[in-house]
């Protein structure tokens, strides 16, 4: 199971989301081809109901924590109600240029 499928079935099982987008966006970064290590994630959930935005987040990290324990280095997150979802979508949601290693 590639690191992108562990992502998301963790994410479905945690959060039993109504939309998940998990894409891996190590190839924009100072890693070698094929790297699992840098991802972004949009996730809708029902369980984000009531939840401020750091709550949102320490859902998903508590999620994944055996992945950040285990090469996971950069998780940009996205997480909204799904009143949210239909109102907003996830226009123009992309991630920081990476700034570390030889791409600086």
């Amino acid at each position: 199971m590639t690191r992108q499928q562990s992502i998301q079935e963790k994410l479905t099982l945690a959060l039993h989301p109504s939309h998940l987008d998990v894409e891996n966006e190590s190839r924009m970064h100072n890693v070698p081809a094929g790297s699992e290590t840098h991802f972004k994630v949009v996730v809708v959930s029902d369980v984000f109901e009531g939840l401020g935005l750091v709550d949102r987040h320490r859902r998903v990290n508590a999620a994944l924590a055996d992945e950040l324990k285990a090469g996971l280095h950069a998780l940009t997150i996205r997480a909204l109600t799904p009143a949210q979802w239909t109102a907003e979508g996830a226009p123009g949601f992309e991630s920081p240029p990476c700034l570390g290693g030889s791409k600086s």
